[in-house]
């Protein structure tokens, strides 16, 4: 039985904890505790947690930790829950920036830690995780359940911590574009004579079907586009307005712009 504990029950911890009900996890065994009590409540009648009384108590019924809190709260936390810290206890942490160093320095080095990058699509099962292990200090059943808890909410790919902090603007941040994509989309559905719903979920599931090409097939995204425009068609003529209106280089440029800004608020 693993023990897990989340210390923060805020929207990334709501959407892991979505996604791993999903998943098929064992929610009695999950602790959860906020300073926020309606936010246990809720998760209590929606998921089925085990709500704690304080992060002490958290720890004590739990082998991996979640810091689903803000960085600025991690020194209280710790200075709470110090004491109760083991050579067994896994810290799990999805800040942006905040190395695994770092987190020792202030909190002992021989505190363990792994740092995640998850995203909100965790919440319908559907995430993608960047999973940074140190490469000592684990041994090989604690990594296999690692990412066998962190697979119930999406898929996962194994990182350095240098990547780690790469990939906020390719996942992290990227459902936002993907969700602006599907709303541009869904207004122009309207112009033509769908219902906006009709549209979203029209493009939507466009979206998702070339999405799972994309990773099923192994073929070049530029390949499968080429696929689908055929000579003379009326998909080329779309993605020749595209190309005039800046669409790749614009997201190629949000997404650098996105990039940066993680980098400077880590100064």
């Amino acid at each position: 039985m693993m023990r897990i504990g989340f210390i923060g029950a805020g929207n990334i911890a709501s959407a892991i904890l979505s996604g791993m009900k999903t998943g098929g996890m064992d929610m009695e065994n999950i602790s959860v505790f906020s300073v926020i009590p309606q936010e246990m409540g809720t998760l209590k009648q929606k998921l089925g947690i085990r709500p704690a009384s304080s992060n002490r108590e958290v720890v004590q019924r739990s082998k991996y930790i979640f810091m689903t809190v803000r960085p600025e709260h991690y020194r209280p936390v710790m200075e709470e829950v110090g004491d109760l810290v083991t050579p067994e206890h896994v810290f799990i942490s999805p800040t942006p920036g905040y190395t695994i160093e770092e987190f020792q320095q202030n909190f002992g080095q021989n505190i363990r830690v792994i740092r995640i990058m998850p995203n909100t699509p965790a919440m319908v099962a559907q995430g993608m995780t960047g999973v940074c292990i140190p490469k000592s200090g684990f041994r090989e059943e604690e990594q296999d359940e690692i990412l066998q808890f962190l697979s119930s909410f999406g898929k996962t790919l194994l990182l350095s911590e240098e990547q780690i902090d790469m990939i906020v603007s390719v996942c992290g941040s990227s459902p936002a574009y993907i969700y602006m994509m599907i709303e541009a989309m869904g207004d122009a559905g309207a112009a033509i004579g769908l219902t906006r719903q009709q549209a979203y979920y029209l493009a939507a599931q466009a979206m998702i079907g070339a999405a799972t090409m994309v990773q099923e097939s192994g073929l070049h995204p530029g390949e499968l586009k080429d696929r689908v425009c055929s000579p003379g068609g009326t998909t080329i003529q779309a993605v020749r307005v595209l190309e005039e209106k800046g669409f790749r280089s614009g997201i190629f440029e949000a997404m650098l712009k996105c990039h940066y800004a993680a980098e400077d608020s880590k100064r």
